[in-house]
Order: structure tokens, then C-alpha cells, then sequence
């Protein structure tokens, strides 16, 4: 997770750095803030992902085992 939020200073720098040189009313620093909201926006979605349990990890290496089978009924 530090990773991502490491991307989302840098594009946070960026966009600052790219509407200071281009100016507050430019393409160029809409794009820039786009781009910091679209990795937020990411680890916001990473967070609210559960974590999946031990058997749906297992079940992911072995899906044809006994307790990872799936009836119609």
C-alpha cells in the first residue's frame, strides 16, 4: 500500500508542479489533477476490497478440490 501512496504524492507534486508552470485555467493541469484523481481513486478502491479467507485462497490454487466444488441444484 505504501507504494501507492508514494504514486499518489507524485502525481499530487506533478499536478501542482505542471498548473504552476502552465497555469490553474490550463489543459495541461486539468489533466495533470485528472491523473491524481484517478490514482486515488484506485487506492480508495483497493481499500474496500476484502481480503480473501483461506479457503477461497486454496480454493484459487485448486479449484478442482473436494471442498472447492460448486452443485446446481
Amino acid at each position: 500500500m505504501s507504494n501507492i501512496q508514494e504514486q499518489i504524492e507524485q502525481e499530487l507534486a506533478n499536478a501542482r508542479a505542471v498548473c504552476d508552470t502552465s497555469g490553474a485555467n490550463s489543459q495541461e493541469c486539468a489533466a495533470a489533477w485528472d491523473a491524481a484523481e484517478e490514482v486515488q481513486a484506485e487506492a480508495a478502491h483497493k481499500r474496500q476490497q476484502k481480503p480473501k479467507s483461506s479457503l477461497e485462497k486454496y480454493c484459487d490454487d485448486n479449484p478442482d478440490a473436494a471442498e472447492c466444488r460448486i452443485y446446481d441444484e
